[in-house]
């Protein structure tokens, strides 16, 4: 099951586009697993070497929760700034403007 899972919140994860984030909890609420938030956040963990833009999943609040999961200390919030998404002490900032949910796009 989990890898099935897993790839369906990669599906959805590429599609998030450059300069947006979106949360584990609409990655869950999209796949119809409300209640999924922290396993969409182990699959994005495990997403490395997926082609998966895990950098821009954050915490429903816009907390970078995963950042200690990317080599490099401060390796999602560069990710994150060099797509012009402002962070501040671990937070997107402008975080309703950069959400993109996906049961509106998709």
């Amino acid at each position: 099951m989990n890898s099935n899972f897993f790839d369906r919140c990669y599906e959805i994860a590429r599609q998030i586009p450059f300069g947006r984030v979106t949360s584990y909890g609409a990655i869950a609420k999209q796949l119809g697993a409300l209640k999924s938030a922290r396993m969409v956040g182990y699959a994005m963990t495990a997403s490395h070497g997926k082609d998966v833009p895990a950098h821009r999943v954050v915490n429903r609040k816009g907390f970078l929760t995963g950042k200690h999961h990317f080599e490099g200390i401060n390796m999602m919030e560069q990710l994150l700034k060099s797509e012009g998404v402002e962070v501040k002490d671990n937070q997107i900032q402008n975080f309703k403007t950069v959400f993109w949910d996906p049961s509106k796009e998709l």
